[in-house]
This record gives C-alpha cells, sequence and structure tokens, in this order.
C-alpha cells in the first residue's frame, strides 16, 4: 500500500502552497492564542479533504490561487471539528502529541475550535465570491447537525443502520463532498461533473468514517496517533457493533448488549476479542469497500487524466488504511 507522502507527490507543491496560506491565517495578535495556534498546527495530520480539492481540481482543468484559499479554509473547518471532537470524547491524545482539551480546559477547547471555524470564513470571504462562503458554511452546519444527532443517540442500543448511515454522511461525507465541490467548482466545471465529484467525496467520507470506526475498536493508537475505544466508552454505536446486535444468535447479541452497558466497555481490547468471533467488522469493511466502489464510478463522468487516477487511488487507500 501506498503512503500518503507518495499519493500526495503529484501534488506536493500545491499542498505547499495551502499549508503556507493555513499557517498564515492561524496567526494571531494575541499570545495565549497564537500559543494554541501554534499547537493545533502539530496536530494537523492527513490533509484529506485539501488534498481532494486540490485533485478535483486537477482533474477538471486546473488549480487556481482561490484552490489554495478554499483548501485551507476547509481544513481549518476540519481542525475545528477535531478539537471539538476530543473534548466530547475525553481524548487524550491526537496526531500522537497531547489533546488542546487534555493540555489546557474543555472550555479554551470549545473556544478555539469556535476560533478556527471563524478563521475558516474569513478566508472563504478573501476570495470575493458568496458561493465558497455559502457551500462551507453549510457543510459546517451540517457537520453540527451530524454531531449532535449522535450526541442525542448516545446509549441508543437499539440504533439502526440506517440511522448511523445519517449520522456519518453528515458529520464526515458533507466536508469532503464540499471539498471535492469546491475543487471542481473552481476550474470551472460544468454542473454535471460538480455534482459527480461532490457524489465522489460523498463516498469517499463515507467510507473514511467506517474505517475510522473500525480503527477504533480494533486498530493500534501507535499507528493512528489518537485515543481510541472512545466509541463504546460514549455509548456510540458503530457498524460491526451494530452488525453484531442485528445478526448474532444463541445469546451473543445479549452478551454484548450487557458488554456495552457495563463498566467494560472502557477496554476495547474485550470488544475486539468479541467481534472477532463473528464477521461484523469484515462486513463493515465490506461496506466501506461498496462505497469506495461508487466513489470510483462517479470519477466515470471525467476524461481520463493522472488526477482523476489519483483521486481513484486515493479511494482505495482510505478503505486499505491503518491510521
Amino acid at each position: 500500500m501506498s503512503t500518503l507522502t507518495e499519493l500526495y507527490e503529484p501534488i506536493a507543491v500545491h499542498l505547499r502552497r495551502v499549508e503556507a496560506v493555513f499557517e498564515d491565517a492561524l496567526r494571531s495578535g494575541v499570545p495565549v492564542v497564537d500559543h494554541l495556534c501554534r499547537h493545533v498546527r502539530n496536530l494537523r495530520g492527513k490533509m484529506l479533504r485539501p488534498a481532494l480539492l486540490l485533485l478535483a481540481g486537477q482533474a477538471c482543468g486546473q488549480v487556481r490561487d482561490e484552490h489554495y484559499t478554499l483548501a485551507a479554509a476547509v481544513e481549518m473547518v476540519h481542525m475545528a471539528t477535531l478539537v471539538h471532537d476530543d473534548v466530547l470524547d475525553e481524548a487524550d491524545v491526537r496526531r500522537q502529541a497531547v489533546t488542546v482539551n487534555r493540555m489546557t480546559t474543555n472550555e479554551t477547547a470549545v473556544m478555539l475550535g469556535d476560533f478556527l471555524i471563524s478563521r475558516s470564513f474569513l478566508l472563504c470571504s478573501s476570495i470575493g465570491c458568496q458561493r465558497a462562503s455559502q457551500l462551507v458554511a453549510a457543510a459546517a452546519a451540517t457537520v453540527c447537525e451530524g454531531e449532535l444527532l449522535q450526541l442525542s443517540n448516545r446509549g441508543n442500543f437499539q440504533l439502526s443502520q440506517d440511522l448511523y448511515f445519517t449520522i456519518i454522511d453528515r458529520k464526515t461525507a458533507a466536508l469532503t463532498a464540499m471539498s471535492c465541490e469546491l475543487g471542481a467548482i473552481y476550474a470551472n466545471a460544468a454542473p454535471a461533473i460538480v455534482r459527480c465529484l461532490a457524489d465522489y467525496g460523498r463516498s469517499v467520507g463515507i467510507a473514511f468514517q467506517i474505517v475510522d470506526d473500525i480503527l477504533d475498536i480494533a486498530g493500534r493508537e501507535e499507528q493512528t496517533g489518537k485515543t481510541l475505544g472512545t466509541d463504546a466508552k460514549k455509548g456510540k454505536l458503530t457498524l460491526p457493533v451494530i452488525h453484531h446486535l442485528r445478526t448474532s444468535t444463541n445469546g451473543t447479541a445479549d452478551r454484548m448488549l450487557a458488554y456495552l452497558q457495563s463498566p467494560e466497555a472502557q477496554d476495547r481490547t474485550r470488544l475486539a476479542q468479541m467481534l472477532a468471533a463473528s464477521a461484523s467488522i469484515d462486513y463493515a469493511r465490506r461496506i466501506a469497500g461498496e462505497h469506495v466502489a461508487r466513489a470510483v464510478d462517479a470519477l466515470l463522468c471525467l476524461p481520463e487524466s493522472p488526477a482523476r487516477a489519483q483521486l481513484q487511488t486515493m479511494a482505495e487507500f482510505i478503505v486499505a488504511r491503518q491510521f
């Protein structure tokens, strides 16, 4: 499997431009805020959404100055959601560094996340076009709706697979869909092409979240670089567990339910062992693979090009990753 560095090689020059915009937007004249922003720079990880935005732009024509600004804005929104997520999950580690909430307080982390979202809107407004601001604001609101929907279903051990997909479509896929959409729009792509790229991004985002949920159960913290096991600990049902509860027989589902409602839910090793005896993790990976296949099909609207091939490789990488 390729590394992210290898995958990003065709757009490495463009990504460096995005990073420069991102870091400049993070600066603050208030020392305490500037200190926190320097820490957030260390938490920046995969840069998946900026990469997808740039590749979408390349696949539809060319990367323009607006793409750099918008890619930085999208990453700013994503970073804000991570800072807020760490508060919700009481996480200690992100990108193998201490989380903002653990380094300071929950209150500080919440305000920093708000600061990042505000800066993202400022970046969008700098390109002099309302459409980008509208799309980023709408996606950010959708992410919040998804998170609130998930929060309202903590401890709902009857959570359906359909509702699970509604949650992850909003909290994760909306942002990846919008990233690809922006990349196409600002390369002056036709409306039908813009829709195809948005569909690609949505399918990629769903697959990404399913794999993330699998890794929260069966991943290795030294590889993922973040605190794992938070989903079961917080009573958040994910696809492997939903499938296990729905399909298991002979009292297995009852034992899983008893585990989820007990203090043992703090122990993700036990959860991984219980799921290993079923086909539920394999099922979740298969569903993620189906969404990757949908993403690849969506790319057929584009002419063949190195950028289109790279978008396909990115989708396939997502379902195979271990971090």
